[in-house]
């Protein structure tokens, strides 16, 4: 982020050429499961354990097991592809019109296959579920996540969000007219579209953590429902998100630091969503779009962004709107365009899904920030 590198690159994805920027992760089609987990083995499954490398998180979740008891904490994940490359896969490679041996596996054609897959990873046996709400997935298991917790039905919760890149996303966002043919420029009034990515992202909720951790503080949910692809017009169900989220956490508008905005590149989203900023936020608000870095990463973005919210607090850095040079004319002050060091204590992190399903999250920095 320091460095404001991009992670978008034209597409290189597809063998039917289609003239997008995408967020690829490399090496994902050669990096092996481990030995005895080849029944998962699909593009999802691989980036999820890829992922799960990542600072450590794969010893700290067990060791989390180890504490409270495999039978204590939950295991919440987000997508919205799941292994649908695997089963696009096996159609383009049909034998006498019948999947092939290597596909002929229920594990891979399944939304549930990436919960299937880290519960053998991880052992767990509290709930295991799968939250599918189009880019609002992965914010919404933090939510699922803290209301078991709290009632008592686990005393921690694994949460993951992973979501690869496929043909179905990207044709069927391309037929919708949305891709841009360059890397993504969130709130730009030239946007031209989105860039889709894939990511992997994983988090850790305890019942009592370690103080010195950022905390979630309060999330905010709703179904506007007013279009399958276009958001409300007054960004109802967005403000009704945001508005639950600071009340549940016990905040105004004036406490927030920082808000990592949806900020797709759409034209339609950004204009909603910068005018609910500007109208609800005070000036000295700040505000931005990662996903000049990622691309839209779909069912993985509402942890990639609550991940990118939590970095920017551990580093008193708050991202500018990367590849964005021409701001909208709806945007107010409260949107970043270039990077700014500053101490974010309290922040907002918005995930708006297709069909009007939206989730922010609310958290506050630990005490060693």
């Amino acid at each position: 982020m320091r460095d404001r590198r991009s992670g978008l690159r034209a597409n290189d994805f597809t063998s039917t050429p289609l003239g997008c920027a995408i967020g690829r992760v490399d090496g994902i089609e050669t990096h092996a499961l481990p030995q005895g987990f080849e029944p998962y083995d699909c593009r999802n499954n691989r980036l999820a354990w890829a992922g799960l490398q990542a600072d450590g998180f794969l010893d700290t979740a067990r060791a989390a097991i180890e504490r409270h008891g495999a039978d204590r904490v939950a295991l919440v994940v987000g997508t919205s592809t799941a292994s649908i490359g695997a089963t696009e896969e096996a159609y383009r490679e049909l034998e006498d019109g019948h999947f092939s041996a290597r596909f002929r596996n229920p594990l891979l054609h399944t939304p549930h296959s990436l919960g299937l897959f880290l519960e053998a990873v991880f052992g767990t046996r509290g709930p295991c579920l799968t939250v599918a709400t189009a880019c609002s997935s992965s914010a919404k298991i933090f939510a699922m996540a803290e209301r078991m917790i709290r009632i008592g039905q686990v005393d921690a919760a694994i949460l993951a969000g992973v979501d690869t890149l496929c043909g179905s996303v990207l044709f069927g966002f391309n037929a919708l007219e949305l891709v841009s043919p360059e890397p993504c420029r969130p709130f730009d009034a030239t946007r031209r579209g989105i860039s889709i990515g894939e990511a992997a992202g994983f988090a850790l909720l305890e019942r009592q953590g370690d103080a010195n951790a950022p905390h979630l503080i309060g999330y905010g949910e709703s179904s506007d429902a007013h279009h399958m692809s276009t958001p409300h017009p007054e960004g109802l169900g967005a403000q009704m998100a945001m508005t639950d989220a600071m009340t549940r956490a016990g905040i105004g508008a004036r406490d927030v630091d920082y808000i990592n905005l949806h900020g797709t590149a759409t034209v339609k989203n950004d204009e909603v969503e910068a005018a609910l900023v500007a109208r609800t936020f005070p000036a000295t608000t700040r505000a931005s779009s990662t996903k000049g870095w990622s691309g839209h990463t779909l069912g993985a973005a509402g942890i990639l962004e609550a991940l990118f919210t939590l970095i920017s607090m551990e580093e008193h850095l708050v991202p500018g709107t990367l590849n964005s040079t021409s701001p909208d004319p709806l945007c107010g002050p409260q949107i970043a365009f270039a990077n700014e060091e500053r101490r974010i204590r309290v922040a907002l992190s918005n995930s708006f899904g297709f069909g009007g399903n939206n989730c922010t999250l609310a958290f506050r920095a630990g005490t060693a920030a």
